[in-house]
């Protein structure tokens, strides 16, 4: 298992490695005190500023479940900027958390773009990617997953390494959105599509659902 985001991985590792011990932990953040945009504030700007890792990866943990949408969204600066989320209620993903962390005993995990990852790929691997996917329209682009940009370049480097993996006789899968512009680069593959509910708009109403797909290269 790969990523590029290093919070992301960093938190892996955490539940990774501590399991229930680091889930206690994550809990202490989920306590009423918390629930306020003050508090949100002053815990995003920790999250930002800490060297503690253990610490980070909790908060980001908090972040994630108060944030607006469980938007990951940073800056140029690498800084964590999504605006709190005005929940009533926030759930705790106990049984979520320990059930990858009971999956990962037998995870290799790492902090590593596509390009490095894909090539580690041997015969008897079978690649799955869900890179940041093109957007359905022109305001709904969103590639800042971390400091860099996910662009129509990218997409296309990304389907051009697949195609190479399958011709070596190791299969790749691809999730996108189901657009003109993803059935024509992913020509050639087998593609299945499908609806799957949307809740990242600000708009309620936007709240539809989105037509994605799945890819495979073989």
């Amino acid at each position: 298992m790969a990523d590029i985001n290093p919070d992301l991985i960093n938190c892996f590792h955490y539940l990774k490695e501590e399991k229930q011990q680091f889930i206690e932990f994550c809990r202490q953040f989920f306590q009423e005190q918390y629930h306020f945009k003050e508090s949100y504030m002053n815990l995003r700007a920790e999250f930002n500023t800490t060297n503690d890792k253990r610490l980070k990866a909790a908060l980001f943990i908090y972040l994630n479940r108060h944030c607006f949408n469980g938007l990951m969204r940073y800056n140029q600066d690498g800084l964590f900027n999504t605006s709190f989320g005005e929940y009533k209620k926030v759930y705790f993903p106990e049984n979520e958390m320990l059930a990858f962390a009971n999956k990962a005993i037998r995870v290799q995990i790492m902090c590593s773009n596509y390009t490095d990852t894909m090539s580690r790929a041997v015969v008897g691997d079978v690649v799955y990617c869900d890179p940041p996917y093109v957007p359905l329209s022109v305001t709904a682009s969103f590639t800042k997953y971390h400091t860099t940009g996910f662009g129509q370049t990218d997409q296309e480097h990304l389907v051009f390494m697949a195609r190479e993996l399958a011709k070596k006789g190791i299969p790749v899968i691809l999730s996108n959105h189901d657009t003109d512009f993803v059935q024509h680069l992913y020509a050639g593959a087998s593609i299945i599509s499908f609806n799957v509910q949307r809740n990242i708009s600000c708009q309620g109403k936007g709240r539809t659902k989105a037509p994605e797909l799945l890819a495979l290269f073989d």
